[in-house]
């Protein structure tokens, strides 16, 4: 539908996995450009996440060796610099005492991107965008926030600003229940460092994380501070304590500028769609049998996910009782699914594994496509003959949500060229099977399944406003397909009816000729913009009305209204149109 945009962002993209932020940068704005990717995983021959990053983007600028060995000029220069950084010694999969923290095995990767930006001088990227666990801000135990001042300190040295924000993706919306800290930074003099003010209103109102991710400001929790010494003196000596119930600093969204720090704690605030665990299982009669869960084997996950109290011998000889309370089982489908780790797959039974129950009252675990989909990537996006669905579930474990990437990578855009940006590429798009010079990569693979398609959570609200607007006869196919996002170009702003109060507009409905209207929307965005925008062809840049679409349902079958405003459009509540419907 929509052209590629005239900008364009040159993105390298480190610690790849499956392509998460590339998946939420395309889907983002066709800006974007993954111009070079490394992806490896140490410690192991097989090379999974390699090998679905290549059979979805290809092989051209694509790096499946060691980042350490890579050399910083073999790394194009580039404007975004992107990666989710290995965190398992952050990871809640070990306790924070035992965590090695920054200093740990997969810590130390850090500097492999500090390396990077320090040997690219002059050319180092406009923009940095990373993601790592939440944990990240009060690591380690004894130390606490040392890890993320160390790396405050080490972007200030390097002429940036840095915004982070600890975001939960299911606070906004999206299907899992999902912690992470989203860090940006922007380089001395680019075009969002020099919009940055006051950095107490970037962080609460005006700033790339606050537009798309509002919060409200938790009570007395504003801290403010100073990064001071060398970066040997920050590792020392920052927040040194021997009491572990030390709190970190570090609130959950904060800016840097210059070494001084200004961060505040978070209540989100979010009233649109939700998604939930149920939104995405397919129909039972599409999963395979393996991932039924048998009645002799139910018992040993009842105790799995049930309370219970251990007698435990330290490595010391000291005797304790570990406990552990219970958690719900099966997961309940109405709420967000809980955070997917990498042990996700395989038929043994787990306390951390997701169960659902399904309509015939069997017992069964996700299969990788619902992975994939509390992730937001496209379905199937990791079948490959040679990965098996353990692995996949594994790749889900290490990845990202790539809606939050998507939201940040718009918010980005925007701040950086003062326009709203497009895609062709929205994130539920599959990627075609690459590289093409291999046409049969996919030839004799059987687990793609064609299965119903994620729903969303909402309450219809009878008193809001509804657009019915009339689709002309060259955008008629585009609102006939079953595509979730969709944009609607209104006629020339002069001739659009001044009737129509904007402000009270929240749902639309497209009017198809000799049809009449089926499909509900939600409208996002409401803006200004032209019609070269989708067809450049016609030159036509005299402004119209642009209204970015969610779709939210259909009518079981078109129903005629009169379109009352120039024969073109009908603003009226949805209630008397749904109402006169039922």
């Amino acid at each position: 539908m929509a052209k590629k945009q005239r900008h364009k962002i040159k993105v390298v993209e480190l610690f790849a996995g499956v392509g998460g932020f590339r998946i939420g940068l395309e889907g983002a704005s066709d800006a974007y450009e993954t111009i070079w990717n490394n992806q490896w995983e140490p410690s192991t021959t097989r090379q999974d996440a390699s090998l679905v990053y290549k059979a979805r983007f290809g092989s051209k600028g694509h790096s499946n060796t060691d980042i350490n060995l890579v050399q910083t000029k073999d790394i194009p220069n580039h404007d975004l610099l992107v990666g989710g950084f290995p965190c398992q010694d952050y990871s809640v999969a070990a306790s924070l005492s035992r965590s090695g923290g920054i200093e740990g095995k997969k810590g130390v990767l850090w500097w492999q991107i500090y390396r990077i930006l320090n040997e690219k001088g002059d050319n180092r990227p406009n923009y940095i965008f990373f993601e790592n666990v939440d944990r990240l801000l009060g690591s380690p135990a004894k130390q606490r926030g040392r890890d993320f001042a160390i790396i405050l300190a080490s972007l200030a040295d390097l002429g940036y600003t840095v915004e982070w924000r600890v975001i939960n993706a299911a606070d906004y919306g999206m299907p899992q229940r999902r912690r992470r800290t989203y860090i940006v930074g922007y380089r001395e003099k680019s075009a969002i460092y020099n919009k940055i003010e006051e950095l107490d209103d970037w962080v609460l109102y005006d700033g790339v994380m606050a537009k798309v991710f509002p919060f409200q400001m938790k009570h007395k929790s504003v801290s403010d501070f100073e990064i001071e010494g060398s970066i040997k003196e920050v590792s020392d000596n920052f927040n040194k304590t021997n009491k572990e119930g030390t709190s970190s600093p570090f609130g959950d969204a904060g800016i840097m500028r210059n070494r001084y720090v200004y961060s505040v704690d978070t209540i989100p605030v979010y009233e649109g769609t939700k998604m939930t665990l149920g939104c995405n299982l397919v129909d039972e009669n599409l999963v395979p049998e393996e991932f039924f869960i048998g009645d002799e084997e139910l018992p040993k996950w009842q105790y799995e996910k049930g309370p219970k109290k251990i007698n435990r011998v330290s490595k010391d000889g000291y005797e304790y009782i570990f406990s552990e309370g219970g958690m719900a089982f099966p997961d309940l489908p109405e709420n967000p699914s809980r955070t997917i780790i990498t042990g996700e797959g395989g038929p043994s039974a787990s306390r951390f594994k997701h169960v659902v129950k399904t309509p015939s009252g069997r017992y069964r675990r996700l299969i990788p496509i619902e992975l994939e989909r509390l992730n937001m990537f496209p379905d199937n996006h990791t079948c490959h003959p040679d990965v098996s669905d353990g692995r996949r579930a594994f790749l889900m474990g290490n990845a990202l949500v790539c809606g939050v990437v998507a939201e940040v990578g718009k918010s980005l855009y925007r701040f950086m060229y003062d326009e709203e940006p497009m895609s062709t590429r929205p994130i539920h798009i599959q990627r075609d099977a690459q590289p093409m010079l291999s046409l049969d990569l996919f030839a004799e693979e059987n687990k793609e399944l064609v299965v119903n398609k994620p729903k969303k959570v909402y309450t219809l609200d009878y008193t809001k406003h509804l657009l019915i607007g009339l689709v002309k006869k060259d955008n008629e196919k585009y609102f006939l397909d079953s595509e979730p996002v969709k944009i609607y170009y209104t006629g020339k702003t002069k001739s659009f009816p001044s009737t129509v109060a904007l402000n009270k507009l929240y749902y639309f409905m497209p009017y198809i000729k000799g049809k009449g209207v089926r499909d509900l929307y939600l409208i996002r965005i409401a803006r200004i913009g032209n019609k070269a925008e989708i067809h450049p062809e016609t030159e036509d840049t005299a402004p119209r009305l642009v209204f970015e679409l969610e779709f939210l349902e259909s009518l079981h079958e078109y129903a005629d209204v009169n379109l009352n405003i120039f024969r073109t459009y009908r603003d009226t509540l949805l209630g008397k149109i749904l109402g006169d419907m039922i």
